[in-house]
């Protein structure tokens, strides 16, 4: 697939294109096969605008076809972002239960993914749909060719347009739901990667074991702050510090600032 040169460009004319945005990469591999990836913290206004792509799939000359939600990546599950998306579906049911034949769901690891799992629970879904843990296995259920090359082709569109390199991305996505008990061995079995293959790719990438550990246990830790009012200690312990002294020495480290000053300065 190519980059489309613009959003109209897109628009016209998608087949073999992608487009990104902020947070989001929107693809059409085929007639047959539409998706995107997500990452990061989408915002309502990055949904709103993945809504105005997702309408060529629906428009006159499109054929009905299947669809990849790789949601993978996200950090942060916002209600503004999951009101967009619904507001889409909705306006839109009729036409997606004609042209959508179904959707595969590759949900993130830990209480995010529930929180995108029950995505169709809350939404009467237009067409059926299956969540999965895996890319691959996602593609396969769509019956796309190729489906392992597939999924690392889009691997690494996201590391092109986000600068992080496909194992890292991976790392990333799968210490979601493992930060209590993390370490290089649980995630390359994980991964489907020896330790050793682990190891030398995220030294290639210029980051370690440990450096991407210390960061999904701040984004994590960083998200309670802002969702909750848990005490600082038990989001602590809930993200695999050992104690609140060394989670605000690790957090002080990472971010500049103490916990309670991030806190405060990010209240809402």
């Amino acid at each position: 697939m190519r980059p489309a040169p613009d959003k109209d460009a897109f628009v016209s004319a998608p087949l073999g294109r992608w487009i990104a945005g902020e947070t989001f990469l929107y693809f059409c591999a085929s007639p047959t096969l539409y998706g995107f990836t997500l990452w990061g913290w989408p915002t309502e206004a990055d949904m709103r605008r993945l809504a105005h792509f997702l309408t060529v799939e629906l428009l006159p000359g499109a054929v009905p076809h299947v669809s990849l939600v790789d949601t993978r990546r996200i950090r942060r599950a916002d209600p503004g972002a999951f009101a967009a998306l619904d507001e889409y579906v909705r306006r839109h049911h009729d036409a997606l239960q004609r042209m959508v034949t179904r959707l595969a769901l590759v949900r993130p690891a830990g209480m995010e993914g529930a929180v995108v799992a029950g995505f169709y629970q809350v939404l009467q879904p237009p067409y059926p749909h299956r969540v999965f843990e895996d890319a691959v296995a996602a593609l396969e259920w769509l019956e796309a060719p190729r489906a392992a090359t597939l999924a690392e082709e889009l691997d690494g569109l996201h590391a092109a347009v986000t600068g992080v390199a496909p194992a890292v991305g991976a790392l990333q996505a799968a210490l979601g739901g493992h930060l209590d008990d993390a370490t290089p061995a649980t995630l390359a079995r994980l991964l489907g990667l020896s330790q050793r293959t682990l190891q030398r790719r995220l030294q290639e990438a210029g980051t370690t074991f440990q450096a991407e550990l210390n960061a999904a246990r701040i984004r994590e830790a960083q998200r309670r702050m802002l969702a909750t009012r848990d005490p600082l200690t038990a989001i602590a312990l809930d993200v695999g510090c050992a104690s609140l002294q060394h989670f605000s020495a690790l957090f002080r480290r990472l971010v500049r600032a103490s916990p309670s000053e991030w806190r405060r300065a990010n209240a809402r």
